[in-house]
């Protein structure tokens, strides 16, 4: 469980492809705190530690994880957003992110406004019942909120402390990232499907 608040940056070291599996090497300076089995958010994606050293850890992403977030466009050398898990007692300061990817978005458009950013993203329009206008998204493990909505896109403002403190400002126009929605929206939207359409008319978009 995380709170989309990114305190640090890690670096990719290396990529390793077998199976069809991706693992990863990191450096980051919280290496001090990373252990074996412990559960880290790379760019929204929660990933577990397989293999730690002195400088580094390694992660590995399965089918799964490959094919619904942005991870087979990450290369060597890249910053990307990491975040412990939380702490019971510790403040809830984003909303409740558990990074699990739901799909990803495309960055269309950002622009500068006195030193905040407004950044538009497209996303696929299946999943536009879990955006709301002043809602919570993770878009690649930020916890931001939602304006300007359409059936397919939607708006982001990010403040300058968050700007040049993740891999926010990396992003350009086309850049792919990853979303999470809401959880609170999804339970909804299954329990309204449920309610109106039945089981066996659900779609599988897990």
């Amino acid at each position: 469980m995380f709170t989309g608040i990114i305190k640090n940056l890690g670096h990719i070291d290396s990529i390793e492809l077998y199976d069809g599996n991706i693992s990863l090497w990191i450096s980051a300076d919280i290496i001090d705190d990373i252990q074996i089995d412990q559960s880290i958010a790379h760019n929204g994606i929660c990933l577990t530690v397989d293999a730690l050293n002195r400088k580094l850890y390694r992660v590995t992403a399965i089918a799964e994880t490959i094919l619904k977030t942005s991870i087979s466009e990450w290369k060597i050398g890249q910053s990307i957003n990491l975040e412990l898990c939380l702490k019971l007692g510790d403040r809830l300061d984003g909303h409740i992110v558990q990074g699990h990817i739901d799909t990803i978005g495309i960055c269309e458009e950002i622009k500068e406004k006195n030193g905040s950013y407004n950044v538009r993203f497209s996303y696929a329009s299946e999943f536009a019942a879990l955006i709301i206008e002043k809602g919570s998204i993770a878009i690649d493990g930020i916890s931001l909120t939602c304006h300007s909505l359409s059936h397919c896109e939607f708006t982001v403002s990010i403040i300058p402390y968050t700007w040049t403190h993740t891999v926010a400002q990396h992003w350009v126009q086309g850049t792919i990232v990853n979303l999470e929605f809401d959880l609170l929206g999804k339970y909804l939207q299954r329990q309204w499907r449920l309610t109106t359409k039945g089981e066996e008319d659900i779609p599988n978009n897990s």
